[in-house]
């Protein structure tokens, strides 16, 4: 096990994974861990490889602030939260704004911080049994990590203002049917499931992909119209593109020689992908 509460690791399929690794605090995020997982998202950034994994060792993803580091400071804790907080929005903002897919597997309990840390994937899997707690008002703080920004986007403001007022857990299967994540998996499942799903993107045609990112984040934030633009502008400048040129070949060509075979006339008319 590293010595490091945050590492970076690159496989040779080209999925870069970012890992806390403190599981022993329950990766909560104290200033040093903080700091570190800023740094690690900003390695990550340099070269993201072709889809980027956010995973944590041990029973929990993320247990949030490290209280025990925030107690007991005195006049220096609005300083030192102030200092944590920042460092740990830089993390998010980051992963927030690469340009590849970012999948994160959520295991065991995400609490505070580490809600905004699960959800700022693209593709968020989760265990049936994770926990996803709020927990801020209950400590007489409110939420950071970019919860407050995430949170109605994704489940809409009304569900939005009962999880972060009201602090209750949400299990996995709950926060899939709620919207919170892509889907819940089996416990056992959810390291092996997240990883095949980054893999897989990472094999996948990866300027479609971050052009499709692009437009999916765009368009929650502008209007249709130039929205419809951006959209013919992307798909036309990717459809004379090498790879895509050769996808379309391969998906058409079992299709091609099934006509064939069947005796019916030579190629020639539309085909579609839905």
């Amino acid at each position: 096990m590293s010595t490091q509460p945050v590492r970076v690791v690159r496989h040779p399929d080209g999925v870069v994974e970012l890992r806390l690794e403190d599981p022993g605090r329950g990766n909560a995020l104290d200033l040093p861990t903080a700091e570190a997982l800023r740094d690690a998202a900003v390695e990550v950034a340099a070269d993201p490889g072709g889809a980027v994994l956010l995973r944590a060792a041990g029973a929990a993803f993320c247990v949030g602030g490290d209280l025990r580091a925030f107690a007991g400071r005195g006049e220096d804790t609005g300083a030192y939260v102030h200092a944590v907080a920042t460092a740990a929005h830089a993390a998010v903002r980051t992963l927030y704004e690469l340009p590849v897919p970012v999948v994160t597997a959520v295991r065991g309990a995400a609490a505070g911080g580490g809600i905004g840390l699960a959800l700022v994937g693209d593709i968020v899997l989760a265990a049936r049994s994770a926990r996803f707690r709020l927990a801020y008002t209950a400590m007489g703080l409110t939420p950071d990590c970019g919860a407050t920004w995430l949170l109605p986007r994704l489940v809409g403001p009304r569900l939005a203002t009962d999880l972060v007022l009201t602090n209750r857990v949400l299990t996995g299967d709950e926060a899939e049917r709620l919207g919170l994540v892509s889907r819940a998996v089996e416990d056992d499942e959810v390291d092996e499931a997240a990883y095949r799903t980054a893999a897989e993107l990472a094999g996948g045609a990866g300027e479609a992909l971050r052009a499709a990112k692009r437009l999916l984040r765009d368009g929650a934030e502008g209007g249709l119209s130039r929205h419809l633009d951006e959209e013919a502008r992307l798909i036309a400048g990717l459809a004379g593109s090498d790879e895509a040129q050769a996808r379309m070949t391969s998906f058409l060509a079992p299709r091609v020689r099934a006509r064939v075979g069947s005796g019916q006339s030579a190629p020639g008319s539309p085909e579609s992908v839905s």
